[in-house]
């Protein structure tokens, strides 16, 4: 389409691809609500106003009309969902624009993983847009499928839909000045750069803000946020399916601040998108607490577009992508119609697009050398043995220091005790590495769960009743080529598979719920004691997060970062 031709449209002149006609606007520049028609031609928005001359109209009859919804930042992984049935899940949610960084796939895949995101992105009536991941991997601790260094990131950070540096978690490293973070900062120079820093308060702050990073996602107090915003960060308000900050953190979003507050999901479950929604829920539920409802879908639309310099979205304005969603009621805020670039992609919660059948690469990632019950004995020492303590409800640990059972010199699981083995098996170049430790608190009493998300580096972690089991678990997910199984009696019994960077899953969104619930309650049958088994599993091999871990290289204490056995 010519720039010439909407201009005539928007004019009056030529007759619109679409006119909505008899909307309240939903005016995110201005932050008040207009009535009138809404022209949209060749996917974007010729005009607001008065159009009669449309090729076909649609009367909304007094729905409200907003500009699509814009994730500012996520990972898509943690949905476990291929990125098609991602767009299944969120588009009739009213998500037409996000911002993810996919540091889960980037660990296993590299480049060629966020490459894969890309293509995908091309394919979807949804536009992802990509953050360069920083720091990958995120410790030396353990062994990741790749390594991002500051060249790997400067190419990343060429391409058109990769919009700046992804967060920068190693935020010790930007403190000390370290050459290889300083490097991707630097990389990233004029570009939007995330930031990662929980707590961090006073000069600390004042040395991260002056290396460029721009914004925050990790806050979870109203004093921590309010100095962040004060020293000129843009807050991401994040309410995910772990991490809920959104009712402690509201009162920050003040008429002098609200321009530099937006919602994000940063981690959201497959089952709580399918249950409470993506940016919509938070929308919903910040509009509950109070919040004005303009106010609010600013937060979800201009406001990340601004930040990310997506100035061609974000609001109702001629000239800008015709990403548009309608409701009925702004307290209750249920997504009706939702438009992609002009075309109506989703109605009353259902997706009317169709996507590809090929999952489209990043298969066959699980690179195992041959493993056996050997591999997985921990021979007996002289003194106790550093245990991973689980805290209830957190996904920080304690360090305790126990006997294990000793069974033929060697340490076993102790269901009496509810001490349990726990291994990680490397799984990207197949070098054999098996570390072995313990934990308490797990609460299993017979079988294994084994799974091959397991942050940051995603190696296969196992926890453990016995060691025939956990290698049954281990294989298991092998064959699989990567998921969660929960494995017991020499078989497995409840499996969901993940074959996309053993991470992700092609299956339809209730097929992937059904199997979850599947290995969840079974998982349960078999002792664990959280109720999220699975996702507590997945954080065990973790030697960023205080204070005991195991990785594929041993027992880490996080505190001394350093490996103890």
């Amino acid at each position: 389409m010519q720039k010439s031709e909407l201009i005539r449209v928007a004019a009056g002149d030529l007759p619109a691809d679409l006119v909505l006609r008899n909307a309240r606007i939903v005016n995110t520049v201005a932050g008040s609500i207009d009535y009138g028609d809404v022209a949209v031609h060749g996917g974007l928005i010729a005009g607001v106003g008065k159009y009669e001359n449309a090729r076909h109209s649609i009367d909304l009859d007094g729905a409200y009309l907003l500009p699509g919804l814009i994730d500012g930042h996520t990972h898509i992984e943690s949905s476990m969902l291929h990125p098609a049935r991602y767009a299944e899940a969120v588009v009739p949610r009213g998500t037409l624009t996000l911002i993810t960084d996919l540091h889960e796939i980037a660990n296993v895949c590299g480049i060629q993983g966020v490459e894969f995101g890309i293509s995908w992105s091309h394919k979807l009536p949804l536009d992802m847009k990509f953050m360069a991941p920083s720091c990958v991997p995120s410790s030396p601790l353990e062994t990741a499928g790749t390594v991002l260094d500051p060249p790997s990131v400067r190419s990343l950070l060429a391409q058109p839909e990769v919009l700046g540096l992804g967060e920068m978690m190693n935020y010790p490293g930007v403190l000390s000045g370290s050459p290889d973070v300083l490097d991707k900062l630097e990389a990233a120079c004029g570009k939007p750069i995330d930031g990662h820093a929980p707590g961090l308060r006073g000069h600390h702050l004042n040395a991260y803000l002056a290396a460029g990073i721009m914004s925050d996602h990790e806050c979870t107090t109203l004093e921590e946020a309010e100095e962040k915003l004060r020293k000129g960060m843009y807050l991401m308000i994040r309410e995910g399916s772990s991490e809920k900050n959104l009712e402690e953190l509201l009162p920050a979003v003040t008429p002098e601040t609200q321009g530099r507050c937006m919602f994000v999901v940063d981690d959201r479950s497959a089952s709580d998108l399918a249950r409470e929604g993506d940016v919509d829920h938070v929308v919903r539920k910040a509009i509950s607490l109070g919040l004005d409802p303009v106010r609010a879908i600013q937060l979800a639309t201009i406001n990340p577009a601004q930040y990310f310099r997506l100035y061609d979205r974000g609001s109702i304005s001629p000239g800008r992508v015709a990403h548009l969603i309608s409701v009925r009621n702004l307290e209750e805020f249920l997504v009706d119609r939702v438009y992609h670039r002009g075309k109506l992609v989703a109605q009353e919660g259902r997706p009317l697009f169709t996507i590809p059948t090929d999952a489209g690469g990043l298969l066959d990632t699980i690179r195992i050398a041959p493993l056996s019950v050997e591999d997985l004995r921990v021979p007996q020492t002289s003194g106790e043995f550093p245990v991973i303590e689980m805290v209830p409800g957190q996904i920080v640990t304690r360090s305790r220091m126990l006997t294990p059972r000793i069974q033929d010199g060697a340490y076993v699981s102790d269901t009496d005790r509810d001490i349990l083995k726990l291994a990680v098996v490397e799984r990207h170049h197949a070098t054999g590495n098996v570390g072995k430790g313990f934990v308490t608190g797990f609460g299993l009493q017979r079988g294994a769960l084994a799974s091959s998300v397991a942050h940051d580096s995603h190696n296969i972690v196992c926890v453990g009743v016995t060691d025939e089991d956990m290698l049954g678990a281990i294989k298991t997910l092998e064959h699989a080529q990567g998921g969660l199984v929960a494995f017991a009696d020499g078989e497995a019994k409840a499996t969901l598979p993940l074959p996309v960077a053993g991470l992700l899953s092609p299956e339809p969104l209730d097929v992937v719920l059904a199997s979850q619930r599947h290995v969840d309650e079974t998982a349960r049958q078999l002792g664990a004691r959280p109720s999220a088994a699975f996702s507590l599993l997945s954080f065990l091999a973790l030697p960023v997060i205080p204070e005991l871990r195991v990785t594929d290289r041993g027992v880490v204490d996080v505190t001394q970062f350093r490996i103890v056995a």
